[in-house]
């Protein structure tokens, strides 16, 4: 009988090999471009925010597994969820990785779903960085304003 880590890695492949929301939105989305500098992941992330709630969401880039099924993760995540629960997420992701949290506690409530499978990652510190660089290109691209169309 297949264990926990073999669902995990089953998922982080499903992720890897179809992943979800994937190309770009035209302006006025929001965008923000991350790379990872020690392993050469990049990540571009769009998002078109309506009032307070990610309406949409597309990632573009390349790299390693974790870092594109992570972002593709990411990206089934905060569809549809208000800019508030999308940071809570956010926060609660970079907890489960050992991450700081810029002061704020994650809300050990907020459910994580699929994206428990990269919890495994942790043993590695090297490729935390793969796991979180969309998380980071996340939050960058919610501060950066939407461009003029």
């Amino acid at each position: 009988m297949p264990g926990l880590e073999d669902l995990y890695r089953e998922i982080i492949l499903d992720h890897y090999r179809t992943p979800r929301n994937r190309g770009e939105l035209p302006p006025p989305a929001q965008h923000a471009e991350g790379h990872n500098p020690l392993c050469g992941d990049e990540i571009t992330v769009y998002l078109d925010v309506d009032g307070d709630v990610v309406d949409d969401v597309k990632v573009s880039g390349q790299g390693c597994s974790i870092s594109q099924s992570s972002a593709s993760m990411m990206s089934a995540a905060i569809k549809g969820k208000s800019v508030p629960e999308v940071r809570a997420l956010v926060r609660r992701f970079k907890g489960m990785m050992s991450i700081e949290t810029d002061g704020e506690e994650p809300d050990e409530n907020v459910p994580l779903g699929d994206l428990e499978a990269l919890q495994g990652v942790v043993k590695f510190p090297v490729r935390i960085k793969c796991a979180t660089l969309a998380w980071n290109t996340l939050l960058e691209a919610l501060d950066s304003p939407a461009p003029d169309v």
